[in-house]
């Protein structure tokens, strides 16, 4: 058997929503590495995909596309893989086209698409087990006859039909590849007729279709009814984050805890031992603690994604978008947002108008990221009492809803203010195909939860200790004359930068210490909870470190200062990595840096205005 050399690269191929994803996750497991395109802002999910023939190729899961002609910067990627023009990319060696069992029509229009290329490709026939619910009977035999394509049909979510295409890939590689020769605009309409007839002629009984997922609709997408189960929804999610962790949280800080006494007493006092304990420990652990409820909120985002009501939600915002100058479209960047500024930014690709994107872009750090949690978490556990509100609602769980939704008005007001004067321009209609409902895998949640808690960790070990470390070495020297009679912090460097910057700060109701915690803020949003930890920490007589932050900040501020310092999160500045990948996405600093600008002067303005009402009314 004549084996190639070089490892074989597959990629799976599709419409939007047909359940590559689910394909891809099913096919190689944990062997997964996400990275870049080679000059191109496009995240590349690569695979490891064992063949039976023993070989392992190289299986890419590439943006989802209708055709080969582009409407975003995602299904640009896609053309270009595919018929091998991306640079630093080696060529596709097969495709594998994933269609929706349950929408023939639509998705064999682009395997007809694809065929045309004639590169080795296959069909995986998706989502078979929700067209034989819907009643439909399919002849995949025939299917892969009239296509003259093998044909497999699989359900991704349950594991069935991997080894069949497996199989088929192996098989698939030996063909020849034939010159490439790219089907013209001018065909599209005859392709869209003769995947009507094959779906047709191969779809043997129809039943009735989605009727409950019709009657799911009248509910989820009711002008009244569906904004109602939205905010239920997300108001659940809200209250959960406080209302399951209790023990994990609790837990976490008690390990922190016995970490710095065991430190303290075991190693001498020196600059190594307050390294550790006020350092590391003092500031990486306040922010480690918060992990299990950074991945209740994951958890909840990918069940909405999985289930298939995100786009229902998007299609039910696009009314309340269109208001401000967007459509629909721009909803699922900014709810991705909700975990982190940087993949939804990146998401925005999808979108087809060049002034929509920008716009989301620009407004998508004023969505409530999960590096946001641990301030929340912190500021709301200090002042925020538990305390139940109409009997069943807890107080909390209430307040860390009122921050998220004032970060989503915040980006509403903010993108009606755009639309109508730097990016104003036409906004394009909203098309977008309904996913069906399926249950989530959890196999799929558990991957996506455990790439989430080590992005997290890793972040937690890699820019939040650097930047604690540093601002404990700034805290701590250069050490005080044996004259000195006030705090220790306030004559070294990081003491002098926080009197520097108080003056700023002081109108809105920041000290020094949060002036000074807002700085290497800037590296990453929860730096600003580590930060703190360092900074009373090293202010701190307590040895035995009993005293979590927590209880440090109810000595230290006033009521009115905290709820300023929510106020200022709900529109901080973003990120390093925000400002970064902005650049990239816009080819400049010209615009990052007018996000920066008008998200300060956001920020200041609304701590402002909350801590002198606060001040009036407590």
């Amino acid at each position: 058997m004549n084996v190639p050399l070089a490892t074989p690269v597959v990629a799976l191929v599709g419409n939007p929503n047909a359940g590559k994803t689910s394909l891809f996750n099913a096919l190689t497991g944990s062997r997964q590495k996400v990275g870049n395109y080679p000059g191109v802002t496009v995240e590349r999910k690569a695979g490891r995909l064992p063949l039976p023939d023993g070989r392992i190729a190289e299986l890419i899961d590439l943006p989802g596309t209708y055709s080969l002609t582009p409407r975003s910067p995602d299904e640009a990627v896609t053309r270009d893989a595919v018929l091998g023009l991306l640079q630093g990319e080696k060529r596709l060696d097969a495709i594998i086209a994933v269609v929706d069992a349950t929408n023939l029509r639509n998705h064999l229009r682009f395997v007809l698409e694809l065929r045309r290329l004639g590169l080795p490709m296959l069909v995986a026939l998706n989502m078979v087990d929700l067209a034989a619910r819907d009643g439909m009977t399919i002849d995949v035999e025939r299917l892969s006859a009239i296509l003259g394509l093998p044909v497999v049909a699989t359900v991704a979510v349950r594991r069935r039909g991997l080894d069949d295409v497996a199989a088929q890939v192996a098989a698939t590689l030996r063909a020849e590849t034939p010159v490439l020769a790219v089907v013209a605009d001018a065909d599209v309409r005859l392709l869209q007729r003769e995947a009507r007839v094959i779906a047709d002629t191969v779809t043997l009984t129809q039943g009735a279709r989605r009727r409950w997922s019709q009657r799911l609709d009248g509910v989820a997408l009711h002008p009244v009814l569906g904004p109602i189960l939205l905010a239920a929804l997300l108001f659940c999610m809200f209250q959960a984050v406080f209302a399951w962790v209790s023990a994990p949280t609790d837990w976490l800080a008690a390990q922190v805890t016995l970490a710095q006494g065991a430190l303290t007493a075991g190693m001498a006092d020196g600059p190594l031992r307050s390294m550790l304990v006020d350092g590391v420990l003092g500031g990486v652990g306040a922010v480690v603690v918060f992990l299990p409820q950074i991945l209740i909120l994951f958890f909840f985002i990918l069940c909405l994604e999985q289930s298939g009501y995100m786009v229902r939600a998007a299609f039910l915002m696009d009314r309340l978008m269109a208001r401000v100058g967007l459509n629909g479209r721009a909803f699922i960047p900014l709810i991705s947002s909700f975990a982190c500024a940087v993949p939804g930014i990146m998401a925005t690709r999808t979108i087809d108008s060049p002034r929509d994107r920008l716009t989301t872009i620009l407004i998508a750090p004023l969505m409530t990221c999960s590096a946001r949690l641990p301030v929340y978490a912190v500021i709301i556990g200090a002042f925020i009492p538990d305390r139940p509100v109409l009997g069943v609602l807890g107080l909390q769980g209430l307040v860390l809803f009122v921050l998220y939704i004032a970060g989503v008005v915040g980006a509403l007001v903010a993108a009606w203010a755009l639309r109508h004067t730097v990016t104003k321009g036409p906004s394009p209609t909203f098309l977008m195909e309904m996913p069906k409902y399926q249950w989530p895998a959890p196999r799929d949640i558990g991957i996506g939860m455990y790439q989430r808690a080590m992005a997290f960790i890793t972040r937690a070990g890699g820019i939040i200790l650097v930047s604690t470390i540093a601002l404990w070495a700034l805290a701590t020297w250069p050490k005080p004359p044996a004259d000195w009679n006030r705090p220790a912090l306030e004559y070294s460097i990081a003491g002098r930068i926080g009197a520097g910057l108080e003056p700023i700060f002081r109108p809105i109701g920041f000290n020094k210490e949060i002036a000074l915690a807002l700085v290497p803020g800037m590296a990453a949003r929860e730096v600003a909870v580590s930060a703190l930890g360092t900074v009373y920490s090293l202010q701190g007589t307590d040895e035995n470190h009993t005293d979590g932050l927590i209880t440090k900040l109810q000595a230290a501020w006033s009521l009115p200062t905290a709820l300023a310092f929510l106020a200022w999160f709900v529109f901080a500045p973003q990120c390093i990595s925000t400002l970064a990948v902005t650049r990239r996405e816009t080819g400049g600093w010209a615009w990052p840096a007018f996000m920066f600008a008008y998200l300060f002067a956001a920020a200041y303005v609304a701590a402002g205005i909350t801590y002198w009402t606060a001040r009036a009314l407590f």
